[in-house]
C-alpha cells in the first residue's frame, strides 16, 4: 500500500470512528430529551369530597380533557364508595364513559373496602400518611405523574399516583375516545397499604 492509500485509509477510519461516536451522542441526547419530556407531574386540587353527583360533575376536571384530570377524579370517586356506594358507582361510570362498571368490577371494589379499609383511596391525597390516619388537610391534592412508557399504546395513557402508605406508585390507565375525552379504563390503586396508626397495634 502506497503512502497515499495509507493516508486515505486513516481518513476513512477516522470518519467512521468519529461518525459513530457523534451518532451515538446524538441518539443518547434524543433519548434523554424524550425521557425528560415524559416525566411530567400534575397536581390537581379538590375543595373536598363531593357529597352529590351534581357537585362531582360541576368540578372543572369532570370535563376529562386530559388523562391527568380523569386519573385524579378516579381517586375522588373511590373516596365516596365507603359512605355512599351507589353514588360512587355513578361517579365511576361517568369516568368510564361507554364502558360502565360490570357486576364483577363492583364486587371487586366492594371487597377492597372490607375490614374498614376506607382509608385506601384517601392515602393518595398529598400529605396523607399512616401517622395522621390518612387525613390530609384541605384542599385535597392528587399528584398524577407520567413516565417514558406512559403512552406506549396509541390512544391509551398509563399514569401513576402515589399513596402515602405504599412504597411505590400505583397505576391508572386511561383511554382516549372519539369525543376527545379521556375515560377511565383500568385502575390499580386499591391494593393494600400500610394501616393507619390508629388501626395498627404495632405502631
Amino acid at each position: 500500500m502506497g503512502l497515499f492509500d495509507a493516508l486515505k485509509q486513516q481518513a476513512i477510519n477516522a470518519i467512521k470512528t468519529n461518525g459513530n461516536k457523534i451518532g451515538k451522542e446524538i441518539g443518547d441526547n434524543v433519548k434523554k430529551a424524550v425521557k425528560n419530556a415524559a416525566n411530567k407531574s400534575v397536581t390537581i386540587d379538590f375543595p373536598g369530597i363531593p357529597e352529590s353527583y351534581e357537585e362531582f360533575v360541576s368540578l372543572p376536571e369532570a370535563k376529562m380533557e386530559t388523562p391527568f384530570e380523569t386519573a385524579a377524579m378516579t381517586v375522588l370517586a373511590l373516596c365516596v364508595f365507603p359512605k355512599d356506594r351507589e353514588l360512587s358507582i355513578k361517579m365511576l361510570n361517568l369516568l368510564r364513559g361507554p364502558r360502565p362498571l360490570s357486576g364483577m368490577d363492583i364486587n371487586f371494589i366492594r371487597d377492597r373496602f372490607m375490614d374498614g379499609k376506607d382509608y385506601i383511596p384517601r392515602s393518595y391525597f398529598k400529605g396523607a400518611t399512616p401517622e395522621n390516619n390518612y387525613e390530609p388537610s384541605l384542599p385535597y391534592s392528587v399528584v398524577v405523574s407520567e413516565n417514558p412508557y406512559s403512552y406506549e399504546n396509541e390512544g391509551y395513557a398509563k399514569l401513576f399516583v402515589t399513596s402515602g402508605g405504599a412504597d411505590g406508585p400505583r397505576a391508572i390507565q386511561l383511554r382516549l375516545a372519539k369525543d376527545g375525552k379521556w375515560y377511565l379504563w383500568e385502575q390499580f390503586i386499591l391494593s393494600d397499604i400500610r394501616k393507619p396508626e390508629s388501626a395498627d397495634p404495632w405502631a
